[in-house]
């Protein structure tokens, strides 16, 4: 089992996907990594992208809550039980991908993992 405090948990968003990636602090290497581009989100994905009128964005806070499912039982079966995230990066992004990560933080502490930083933020529309 790691270190606690070890894990830093990041996000890559676009308007076309979320990636969630936890990397270890000492080797800088990937221990656990999800993203909206695997298989699985692939209907989903073109179902939107081929709808009129076009969106602006293609995942939602359900997509995210599902990417925050399969990150956290990913670092379980890993044997990551606390990640940390950086506080001050998640604050700068955009209001309206504040309001879609809510989901992801709440699926990945119902899997059972710890997010340090994560009580310091305040997600809208809950």
């Amino acid at each position: 089992m790691a270190a606690q405090g070890t894990h830093l948990l990041q996000l890559v968003l676009s308007c076309r996907k979320i990636t969630a990636q936890v990397t270890c602090s000492s080797s800088k290497s990937i221990v656990a990594m999800a993203s909206s581009s695997e298989e699985e989100f692939i209907k989903a994905y073109r179902a939107k992208l081929n709808r009129f009128p076009r969106s602006s964005i293609y995942w939602d806070s359900k997509t995210a809550s599902r990417i925050g499912d399969k990150i956290g039982t990913r670092l379980q079966e890993k044997g990551v039980s606390s990640v940390g995230i950086d506080v001050g990066e998640e604050l700068s992004r955009p209001i309206h991908y504040r309001r879609l990560l809510g989901a992801f933080f709440e699926s990945v502490k119902r899997t059972g993992i710890t997010v340090s930083g994560g009580e310091d933020l305040v997600f809208l529309g809950r």
